[in-house]
């Protein structure tokens, strides 16, 4: 997050202004009003760039809940990236390709897509998240402002640190329980030497 980007409130703005095209469902299957795949392949040729057919089909994998809201998200996400001021970065394919291929999905897990249009502070994540992707904070902080903010922000960080936390838990239960049974088994040794 070495470059300056824009206003964060110019960029959340946008988010709440997302138009309700882009809130419609997503199409899997036969199921869904909006095509993912031919939005982001838009999107892609608003910044200059031709998306592989393959790839853009790739977009689409899946089914289900989690699938249907990582693809609403990828729809919001294709609007704020089809803001004038990121256009105007010369952003470039490779980037751009990334940003859908890993931005939606974690943030999708533990968020429904409608919520970073609606609450403030999962649209400060989504915002921030999308600006770090490309190596840009928000006008006006400093590399470290901007990632303790991203972190005290980022619910997905939260998760990974909620599941570490739970994996370090069970852990620490197993080595108690095998310690409680090694005990116990030595007790009960001593006690028939004896």
């Amino acid at each position: 997050m070495n470059k300056t980007g824009p206003a964060l409130e110019a960029i959340t703005r946008r988010l709440l202004d997302t138009p309700a095209e882009f809130l419609d469902e997503p199409r899997i299957g036969d199921i869904g009003m909006v095509s993912v795949p031919a939005l982001v392949g838009d999107v892609l040729r608003l910044h200059g760039h031709a998306a592989r057919a393959a790839w853009l089909d790739a977009l689409q994998g899946g089914d289900g809940r989690l699938a249907r809201n990582r693809l609403a998200l990828a729809m919001i996400v294709a609007w704020l990236v089809a803001d004038d001021w990121f256009i105007a970065q010369g952003l470039g394919q490779g980037a751009l390709c990334a940003l859908f291929d890993g931005v939606p999905a974690p943030l999708a897990e533990g968020t429904p897509a409608h919520r970073f249009v609606a609450d403030a502070g999962p649209g400060e994540e989504l915002v921030r998240v999308v600006l770090a992707h490309f190596g840009y904070r928000p006008a006006g902080e400093t590399p470290e402002q901007a990632g303790d903010r991203l972190a005290a922000v980022s619910g997905a960080a939260r998760r990974k640190l909620l599941a570490a936390s739970r994996e370090a838990e069970k852990r620490a239960r197993e080595v108690r329980e095998a310690l409680a049974r090694k005990a116990a088994e030595e007790a009960a040794d001593k006690w028939t030497r004896d």
